[in-house]
């Protein structure tokens, strides 16, 4: 059994998110960032962590590839072209979306308010917008990766309630869907009432 620590209103929904849907047992240990337990784990003091017996990995995309790669489950065989573009999507997605919402984040409430530079907001909500946008131009399938689900669209659909709980508003109506149907899922649907 894994064992995934975490908050789960954090990118641990990510993880969580993807061991229901590969249909693996897991035990939560919500422990918020930068606290003791999460410390004794992990010097950067981040959240998600996942354990696996003796075996402990961070990052929640890391965590997704190595449940993926384990469980032949959410992303293509590794070393396939298939994978190799799923793969770069994710990346775009940490890069184009997950950064700019972290930036806001670390100005809002992480940073010492003496370092914080709210104004910085509105060129986020602005860049945030532009990648959506582009993002829905390019999609090409029920998924965003095509014709398959994948830990894409987990990270995704969890980047758009990040959104939403930061007040930021998501112009595109057809990615808004997105996430809505994807958060449909009855393995969403089964990590929800650990989000409240």
């Amino acid at each position: 059994m894994y064992t995934v620590i975490g908050l789960p209103a954090t990118r641990a929904a990510r993880v969580l998110w993807a061991l229901e849907e590969l249909e693996q047992q897991y035990q939560l240990e919500p422990h918020p960032p930068r606290s003791d337990a999460v410390l004794a784990i992990s010097p950067s003091g981040k959240i998600p962590i996942l354990r696996d017996g003796d075996f402990t990995l961070t990052d929640s995309s890391a965590i997704m590839q190595y449940l993926a790669d384990k469980h032949s489950g959410l992303l293509a065989a590794a070393g396939s072209q298939q994978r190799a573009l799923q793969n770069a999507m994710i990346f775009r997605l940490m890069d184009e979306i997950d950064a700019l919402l972290w930036v806001n984040a670390r100005h809002k409430i992480i940073l010492p308010e003496e370092h914080r530079v709210p104004a910085l907001k509105n060129s986020i909500v602005w860049e945030l917008n532009q990648n959506i946008d582009r993002l829905a131009q390019e999609k090409n399938g029920p998924f965003l990766c095509g014709e398959d689900f994948t830990a894409a669209d987990i990270i995704f659909t969890h980047c758009m309630g990040w959104a939403k709980s930061a007040n930021i508003e998501i112009s595109n109506k057809e990615m808004l869907e997105h996430a809505k149907e994807m958060r449909a899922r009855p393995a969403f649907q089964r990590v929800l009432p650990l989000l409240k």
